[in-house]
């Protein structure tokens, strides 16, 4: 028996639901390496991106893994593909907005949360917000950092259609919402030359006559056969990273259980 519990205990550790990047690579977690995508995203020029997954696929922990990237965190990197195939000599400040967290039940309770998240990024960076309306201070942010940094800076985005989700029960309050959000998403097209790299993610696909209307330039990634094994694990990702935990294990029937999603465009 204490054979037995001295291997279970030496295993790494199953990340279920850890969203933080740096938790898991610190924390003795297991990790399949979606490093590359990194790479790729940032070789393709583009530079506006969008990711529409199930809940609990992954998409949070890779917005992280890019926040870490951007950040020059190489530290964190170790082992990765992305440690020896990134300009870690150069840093990014990154604007991080997550609507993740809580239920929101009106406009005025996500204007509060734009708020907290918006004073929470000036705060990282030591910087205090002057202007009056919110989405004033979203582009006030995004200029001060990259003219303080000298470098044009992030915008990540998880979640963005939560607080319409929210209230999808409740269609007059969900257009509310969805016009207080695409009044702040509109930032991001006027402040496009302070800008490096926007990834934004969510559930349900954005259209770009409504809450997107002006960011024209914003690929969607959903189904792109290049970008179909971004979140979530393949088969051969799976039985390979944690193989020291799957011997006796119908695989078989653990295929049956999850697979059947398709992200290839087809």
């Amino acid at each position: 028996m204490r054979d037995w519990y001295n291997a279970f205990m030496s295993k790494k550790k199953l990340p279920v639901g850890i969203q933080s990047f740096e938790k898991i690579r610190t924390d003795n977690f297991y990790y399949v390496d979606k490093t590359p995508f990194v790479k790729k995203l940032v070789d393709e020029g583009g530079g506006y991106f969008f990711l529409s997954r199930p809940r609990r696929f992954g998409k949070s922990l890779f917005l992280d893994t890019l926040r870490q990237a951007f950040l020059g965190k190489r530290e964190l990197f170790h082992g990765l593909f992305l440690e020896n195939n990134w300009d870690w000599s150069k840093k990014y400040p990154v604007v991080y907005i997550s609507f993740g967290s809580g239920v929101i039940r009106s406009p005025d309770e996500l204007k509060l949360k734009m708020e907290t998240i918006l004073e929470k990024n000036a705060h990282f960076y030591q910087e205090k917000l002057s202007k009056p309306l919110i989405s004033d201070r979203f582009e006030e942010i995004i200029l001060r950092l990259s003219e303080k940094h000298n470098q044009k800076a992030v915008v990540l985005i998880d979640e963005y259609d939560k607080p319409i989700l929210d209230n999808i029960h409740k269609p007059e309050l969900a257009a509310e919402i969805r016009e207080e959000l695409k009044n702040f998403y509109s930032v991001l097209k006027d402040a496009d030359p302070y800008l490096k790299f926007c990834f934004l993610t969510g559930v349900t696909k954005f259209s770009k006559v409504s809450i997107f209307s002006g960011l024209n330039n914003l690929e969607d990634i959903t189904i792109s056969p290049d970008y179909a094994t971004i979140c979530g694990y393949t088969q051969e990702e799976f039985e390979n990273t944690f193989a020291d935990r799957l011997e006796g294990i119908d695989l078989e029937e653990v295929r049956r259980w999850y697979n059947g999603y398709s992200w290839l465009g087809c």
